[in-house]
């Protein structure tokens, strides 16, 4: 809400898409500087889905889930992208008889939109005062502009790509989350 009236301010992403449409109608080229993930179209949770890594119902976090889909059509969810990571980690572990290979699909929700956005090209922050089911996160961002702002909003610590995140890193996020 506007603080000196009753109008409520669009935000940043609507006046960019309102800015963007514009100037496409009127042909002059000009789009804003911001390269979005690509939605996703995965099967959501059931309510008896639960995480592969930790046991959680993952229907009750719909804010964080996360989800692999195999080419036979099974799906696993998650209730956050830690567990994600660690279970794509771990294979072996988590997914009996799967494998990598068999992957055709995977999301994580984005944190503004809580759309499912493709888990390779979403910007992940670490270290920030947001806290998911399972405590500390990694936290996904569907641009940079979103990733910029989630960093002075939440006092993220770090900002990484989806191919960046070790073993190490879910470790300490389990362990507090000092990155």
């Amino acid at each position: 809400m506007c603080h000196s009236c009753d109008e409520t301010r669009p935000s940043r992403r609507v006046v960019l898409g309102q800015f963007a449409a514009i100037t496409a109608a009127l042909g002059l080229g000009v789009v804003p500087a911001r390269a979005d993930a690509p939605l996703v179209d995965l099967p959501p949770p059931g309510p008896q889905d639960t995480c592969p890594v930790c046991g959680m119902f993952v229907a009750k976090y719909p804010e964080w889930v996360t989800t692999v889909l195999f080419s036979d059509g099974h799906a696993d969810h998650f209730d956050g992208p830690k567990d994600f990571f660690k279970y794509l980690q771990d294979m072996e572990k988590y997914a009996r008889g799967r494998t990598a290979d068999q992957i055709v699909g995977m999301g994580v929700t984005e944190y503004y939109g809580l759309k499912l956005i493709d888990a390779h090209d979403a910007i992940y922050v670490l270290g920030s005062d947001v806290l998911g089911p399972m405590g500390h996160e990694l936290i996904p961002l569907m641009n940079r502009a979103d990733a910029d702002d989630f960093i002075k909003d939440h006092k993220g610590k770090k900002e990484i790509r989806f191919g960046d995140v070790t073993p190490d890193m879910l470790v300490v996020l389990d362990e507090g989350g000092a990155i």
